[in-house]
């Protein structure tokens, strides 16, 4: 019974949410870090939160400006309606039928500008995760190699680098100038996210 209320509250926050803002968006995100996810539920939020309402950890956020919900697709799906016959507003079984993966929907007064405009610029840079797409290709440099002490080798060799020892200096074998980490496009294993944390590089 408590699950069915949490479903329930669920479903009447959402509409909640839609009656009290004037614009529905539907945005999608990959390799969102929750510290990062934070600092959009505030941006929305307003200066002041509704202390009644779920955490971050149950996927919503509200407060005077605007309101937050995802990971609960199909239950969004429910509250906004999923067809002509049950919808819960004018054309939100549009919507519905378009919520599936890692997507959120946003409740919002403000101006779609201000919204697109945010959402614009929103990518932030943070150290990779094993699996994702690398936006860029990172190469590393003999001088950025140069500066390890020779301790380092083995564990460079463990995570692919081709270096050496050479004059008492950590090398790349064969006297290459650089190595290329990772290549734009491609998939990151987790050697190579292990060295771009290594040497700071935030992708």
């Amino acid at each position: 019974r408590f699950q069915g209320d949490h479903k329930t509250n669920y479903i009447e926050m959402v509409r909640e949410a839609i009656d009290a803002n004037d614009r529905l968006y539907l945005f999608s995100y990959e390799n969102m870090r929750s510290n990062h996810f934070k600092d959009v539920r505030l941006h929305f939020r307003g200066s002041s939160s509704d202390k009644n309402s779920m955490s971050d950890e149950n996927d919503s956020s509200s407060g005077t400006d605007g309101r937050i919900f995802l990971g609960k697709n199909k239950l969004l799906q429910i509250a906004l309606g999923r067809g002509p016959e049950d919808e819960y507003s004018d054309n939100l079984h549009k919507l519905s039928k378009i919520l599936s993966g890692s997507v959120g929907v946003l409740c919002t007064n403000q101006s779609a500008s201000d919204v697109e405009e945010y959402f614009a610029k929103l990518a932030v840079e943070d150290f990779a995760r094993a699996g994702a797409i690398a936006p860029r290709s990172v190469s590393l440099t003999k001088e950025q190699v140069e500066t390890h002490p020779v301790s380092m080798v083995e564990q460079f060799r463990k995570l692919g680098l081709p270096v050496e020892v050479k004059n008492g200096r950590v090398s790349f074998i064969g006297g290459r100038e650089e190595w290329e980490v990772c290549k734009e496009g491609k998939e990151l294993s987790v050697e190579q996210c292990k060295i771009l944390v290594h040497f700071g590089v935030k992708l």
